[in-house]
C-alpha cells in the first residue's frame, strides 16, 4: 500500500511538471501578444482621413524653418474639400491679406480678397454668388476634379458661365454671309445679332449674339456649332481693369516710381519719340494738361457716349505724362482705345469688344499694346494675341490684383505677352499682385500719383499702372534701337532688370524690377555687346530729384487731331443680370 501511494504521488508530480512546461511559453509571451492586438484595435491611435483637419482653437505647430515655404501655406489646406459633412476645415479670416479700400462691387467677382467655400470656383476664384449644386438635399461645393460626365462637369461649366456675359455668345461665321443672312442665321437658332464684323487681324468674321429665350447656353452652343455657316462658338467672357483706387487727392508731384525706374537718366537719351502705343482701356481725357498733344488717335470699341474715365486717364499718364508729372515715355504717341465701360461691378469689357480693340490697334500702326485688364483664358482673345504677335507687335499686360491665391489671369499669362507684377515704394511686392511663373518683370504699382479727368490728379494702386510703366520703357528701347524685335525687347527688359526678392528669377518679381536707364543703354549696344554689360544702378550713383517746376512738356512733335471713330451697331456690353 505504501509503495502504491508513493507511485501515485510520483505520477502526480510528473504530470504537474509536464503541465507547467506546456504552460510556460503561454505565460511568457501571452501578455505581449494581447497588447499588440490592443494597439491594432484601440481608437486612441485613430488614423484619420488623408485630408487633415485643423481645430480653430489649437495653434498649429509649424517648423520655423518651413514657415515661409509656399508648400505649407494655409491656403492649400483651406482649398482642400472636407471628407464628410460636419468636418471642420481651416477658414480664411475676412480680414486676412489685403483689405480693399472700396466695396467689393468695384472688383471682378473672381478678384475678391477672400470668400467662403460656397462662393469658390473649381480654380480657386471667388464669385459674387454661391457656386453650389444640390445633391440629396445637401448643398455641396462644385469640383472640377470629379469623374467625367457627372454633375462635377456641369458644375464646373456653371463656374465658367459666371465669368461671362449672361446669354451672350461669340461665333466665327462664314464671311460670305450678308448682314441679312447673318440675321436669318440668328433667327433660326433663337438668337438676336448684336453686332458682327470682319476682323482683318484674324482674317475672320465674328458675330456677337444674344439668346432671346430661356434655353440653356450649352444647348444653344451645340446647336449653333452644328450649323454649316458657323466655325466656332464660345461665351462672351468678362474682363476687368486692374486698379485698386484710392480717393482722388492732390499731392506731391514727385513720383517715387520716376527715381526707382531711373527715368530722368533714360530721358536724357530717349523719350519715346515716334513710337506708337495703343492703350486698350477705359476712356482717356486727351485734354488733360499731362496728356497734351499725346493722343494721336482714339477709337471707341464700345460705341458708347461715356466721358473720360479715371483708369484710362491714369494709364495714359503713367506712359506719357509731361507737365507736373513724368511718364515713362513722355514723347510716345497714344492710340486711346475705349474698350471698358460702366458695368454692374465697375468698368468692364468683353471678349468681343477687346477683340475689336486689338484689331483696331494692329490695323492703325500700334507698335506696343498696353492691356491693363484681366480675365479668364479666352480662346478668341488667345487667337487675337497670337495674330498680333505674328505682326511683330509687342504686348504688355497687368499680372492682376487677385493676390497669391489666384490662378493665372489673362492676357498676362499668355506666353506672347509680357506679364508685369507690382511693387511699392519700399520695393516690396504690391500685396494684391498676382504671382506665378509667367511673371516676366515688375514695376511700381502702389500709391502712384497720376492724372485724372477734368484736369485733376489721383493717387491709385494696381498692377495696371505697373504694366503701363513697362510699356513706356519698351517705347524708350524701341526708339533707341528701332531694329529690335519684340523678343529682343523682352530680353533687354528682363536681363537689365534689377533683381528683387530671392536671387534670380522668381514668381513674384519675375526677372526683377524694370530699369529704364539700363535697358536703354543695352538697347544701343544690342546685339553686338552682351546685355550683361548694361548693369543695374551702381550703389554710388544718385538719382537726381524730379524738379516739379522743370519743363517736362512734350517737345518737337505736333499731332494732327483725328476725330474719334465711333463703332456702329448695338453696344456689345449687355448688362449682367
Amino acid at each position: 500500500m505504501v509503495h502504491d501511494r508513493e507511485s501515485w504521488r510520483l505520477k502526480i508530480l510528473r504530470a504537474a511538471g509536464m503541465l507547467s512546461a506546456a504552460l510556460l511559453p503561454l505565460i511568457a509571451f501571452g501578455p505581449s501578444e494581447v497588447h499588440a492586438q490592443s494597439i491594432m484595435r484601440t481608437p486612441s491611435l485613430n488614423v484619420g482621413a488623408r485630408v487633415p483637419t485643423i481645430s480653430p482653437t489649437v495653434t498649429p505647430r509649424i517648423n520655423p524653418a518651413l514657415a515661409a515655404r509656399p508648400s505649407v501655406s494655409a491656403d492649400r489646406v483651406a482649398r482642400t474639400p472636407p471628407t464628410r459633412i460636419g468636418t471642420t476645415s481651416l477658414r480664411v479670416r475676412p480680414e486676412a491679406g489685403v483689405r480693399s479700400t472700396l466695396p467689393h462691387a468695384r472688383f471682378s467677382p473672381n478678384l475678391y480678397p477672400a470668400c467662403q467655400q460656397a462662393f469658390r470656383g473649381p480654380d480657386g476664384e471667388c464669385f459674387d454668388r454661391p457656386v453650389m449644386s444640390a445633391a440629396g438635399g445637401n448643398a455641396k461645393p462644385i469640383s472640377a476634379k470629379k469623374g467625367g460626365g457627372g454633375s462635377g462637369k456641369n458644375n464646373a461649366q456653371t463656374a465658367v458661365n459666371l465669368r461671362a456675359i449672361k446669354n451672350e455668345l461669340v461665333a466665327e461665321i462664314d464671311g460670305a454671309l450678308s448682314t441679312a443672312e447673318t440675321d436669318e442665321l440668328a433667327r433660326r437658332h433663337g438668337l438676336e445679332r448684336i453686332a458682327s464684323q470682319s476682323f482683318r487681324l484674324l482674317g475672320s468674321t465674328i458675330g456677337l449674339f444674344r439668346i432671346v429665350d430661356n434655353r440653356p447656353v450649352d444647348t444653344v452652343r451645340r446647336e449653333l456649332t452644328a450649323d454649316g455657316s458657323v466655325r466656332s462658338v464660345q461665351l462672351n467672357f468678362r474682363y476687368f481693369l486692374q486698379d485698386q483706387k484710392k480717393p482722388a487727392a492732390e499731392g506731391d508731384a514727385a513720383q517715387y516710381a520716376v527715381a526707382q525706374l531711373r527715368l530722368p537718366q533714360a530721358h536724357a537719351l530717349v523719350r519715346g519719340m515716334n513710337v506708337t502705343i495703343a492703350v486698350i482701356d477705359s476712356g482717356v481725357d486727351a485734354k488733360h494738361p499731362e496728356l497734351a498733344n499725346s493722343v494721336a488717335d482714339s477709337f471707341d470699341a464700345l460705341g458708347s457716349k461715356e466721358g473720360p474715365h479715371v483708369h484710362g486717364t491714369g494709364i495714359a499718364g503713367a506712359i506719357v505724362a509731361h507737365a507736373r508729372l513724368m511718364g515713362s515715355a513722355p514723347e510716345a504717341r497714344l492710340l486711346a482705345i475705349r474698350a471698358f465701360g460702366s458695368g454692374a461691378k465697375g468698368a468692364e469689357s468683353t471678349s468681343y469688344v477687346i477683340l475689336r480693340g486689338l484689331d483696331y490697334a494692329a490695323e492703325h500702326g500700334a507698335q506696343i499694346i498696353n492691356m491693363s485688364f484681366a480675365g479668364p483664358k479666352d480662346p478668341l482673345i488667345e487667337r487675337g494675341i497670337a495674330a498680333t504677335a505674328a505682326r511683330g507687335i509687342l504686348m504688355v499686360a497687368a499680372a492682376g490684383n487677385a493676390g497669391p491665391k489666384s490662378p493665372p489671369l489673362y492676357p498676362a499669362a499668355n506666353p506672347n505677352v509680357i506679364a508685369v507684377s507690382g511693387t511699392d515704394a519700399q520695393e516690396k511686392l504690391f500685396a494684391a499682385s498676382n504671382r506665378g511663373n509667367h511673371i516676366a518683370i515688375a514695376a511700381p504699382g502702389a500709391d502712384i500719383f497720376l492724372p485724372a479727368p477734368d484736369e485733376k490728379y489721383q493717387i491709385t494702386s494696381g498692377t495696371s499702372f505697373s504694366a503701363a510703366y513697362v510699356s513706356g520703357v519698351a517705347a524708350l528701347i524701341m526708339e533707341r534701337n528701332p531694329a529690335l524685335k519684340p523678343g529682343d525687347i523682352r530680353a533687354i527688359l528682363t536681363k537689365t532688370a534689377r533683381d528683387l526678392g530671392a536671387p534670380g528669377r522668381d514668381d513674384q518679381f519675375g526677372a526683377g524690377k524694370a530699369d529704364a536707364f539700363a535697358a536703354v543703354t543695352a538697347a544701343a549696344a544690342a546685339p553686338a555687346v552682351p546685355l550683361a554689360s548694361a548693369s543695374g544702378k551702381p550703389a554710388t550713383e544718385k538719382t537726381p530729384p524730379l524738379d516739379p517746376s522743370a519743363d517736362n512738356a512734350s517737345v518737337s512733335r505736333a499731332l494732327n487731331d483725328a476725330s474719334p471713330s465711333v463703332a456702329s451697331e448695338k453696344s456689345a456690353a449687355n448688362a449682367a443680370k
